[in-house]
């Protein structure tokens, strides 16, 4: 009798559970602009949530701790004359958070190590170079101070927040809004998706195109695309039919999906969040009320389901916790903080496991917060790499040399019939 054989994983039970009410934090007015960005940025120490607000943007910092009823008055960061439309804490520091806005700057802000007493309206470094407003921000991630920038003049600026310079500007790579951008592991490619329907994979520091996907989903819905550890890329997207789609590629050979699936018809953009530690990952679509997780695995068909944790309410925004924040004695692989309309609702996702003692299984060594790079050492890296193709093509050319001259005299013993 044929019986089918169930597939082994240490996740295939993982469950989502979400904190008892007293741990949520409540009467935060979630900001209302249609944007498809997370709206929810969170470390070990804080949670950043976009706000409404009343002639200009901000944006709430708490501390984690500070769970509760969030009283009207607790101040804000509210620097920006426009909406906030994104928000990335810096992964070398805790206390330090970048923004984008509808006023076309992008503002690092520096928090105080408990949290804001009184509003915090000047930035430590006002970044101005985009025409449109700013809808992506994203810190590089092994590089201090380097951060990126995408604007819906379809341009990714990338600065050196140290000494608040430009340090490349691409204006010529998309013609289309940029709907999201994805750094690599080490930080020496990113990805983006665009709304020209191209999943485009981008050296920064070169500023060239090293691989391009058009019609990755035939949609016409926004998609996202985000690097997974081993240099492949993962999508979401639209079919042309409206179903919801996720897909993996491989960058080397763009040309058919290495899987490809389908969801479901609901309209809401899918935002993935991958632990490069597990391979997982997770997805929740804007607007949905649940989170479908997968596993990757190197061996077809590669996108293992795994399970959805579903609740009533549909969400609005999504933050998820770095792996050092989490809580290794609870087993817990990773954790979101779900935005309704009026609250941010922490959710624990756990692999159950019987023993107390720490299962390193769970948790390989993962990024600390140590910065592996300067600004000007990542910035240099390109200069090494071109020397480094400078003397390779350099011992190629007098290879090719001395072929060619053994080669002329082959000919000339030839034409003289020595040989």
């Amino acid at each position: 009798m044929f019986r089918k054989v169930v597939r082994q994983s240490k996740f295939r039970h993982v469950f989502g559970q979400p904190v008892k009410n007293d741990q949520c934090y409540e009467d935060i007015r979630v900001s209302r602009v249609t944007w498809d960005s997370t709206f929810c940025a969170v470390n070990p120490k804080f949670l950043a949530v976009i706000v409404e607000a009343s002639g200009g943007g901000a944006f709430l910092v708490l501390p984690l701790g500070k769970t509760g009823r969030i009283d009207k008055a607790y101040p804000t960061v509210c620097g920006h004359t426009g909406p906030v439309l994104d928000i990335d804490w810096c992964p070398h520091n805790d206390e330090v958070i970048a923004s984008g806005s509808e006023d076309c700057t992008v503002m690092v802000w520096q928090i105080p190590e408990n949290g804001l007493v009184s509003p915090l309206t000047e930035p430590v470094v006002v970044l101005e170079g985009h025409t449109k407003r700013v809808g992506i921000v994203t810190w590089h991630p092994t590089a201090r101070n380097v951060l990126l920038s995408a604007g819906c003049d379809n341009m990714v600026l990338i600065w050196n927040v140290g000494t608040a310079e430009e340090l490349y500007r691409l204006d010529s790579l998309h013609p289309d809004l940029i709907y999201n951008v994805s750094w690599n592991r080490n930080g020496s490619l990113f990805c983006t998706a665009c709304k020209d329907k191209s999943v485009r994979v981008i050296d920064p520091r070169r500023g060239t195109l090293v691989a391009e996907r058009e019609k990755a989903h035939e949609g016409a819905r926004p998609m996202r695309a985000i690097f997974l550890a081993d240099g492949k890329v993962f999508t979401t997207g639209f079919s042309r039919m409206s179903e919801r789609q996720l897909a993996l590629w491989d960058p080397e050979n763009f040309g058919e999906p290495m899987a490809l699936q389908e969801l479901d018809s609901s309209n809401g953009a899918l935002l993935p969040f991958y632990d490069p530690d597990t391979n997982v990952v997770y997805v929740c679509g804007k607007g949905d009320s649940s989170i479908r997780y997968f596993e990757i695995t190197d061996e077809p068909p590669y996108i293992h389901f795994l399970n959805t944790f579903t609740s009533k309410e549909p969400q609005r925004g999504m933050g998820s916790m770095p792996k050092r924040g989490l809580e290794v004695s609870k087993c817990e692989i990773a954790r979101f903080y779900k935005l309704h309309e009026r609250k941010c609702e922490p959710i624990v996702m756990t692999v159950p496991r019987k023993s107390d003692l720490f299962q390193d299984d769970l948790y390989p060594d993962t990024a600390g917060p140590e910065a592996a790079l300067e600004a000007e050492e990542w910035e240099a890296g390109k200069l090494e790499e071109v020397m480094q193709e400078l003397q390779a093509l350099r011992g190629l050319v007098r290879e090719q040399g001395e072929r060619i001259r053994r080669l002329e005299e082959q000919l000339g013993r030839v034409e003289n019939g020595d040989a």
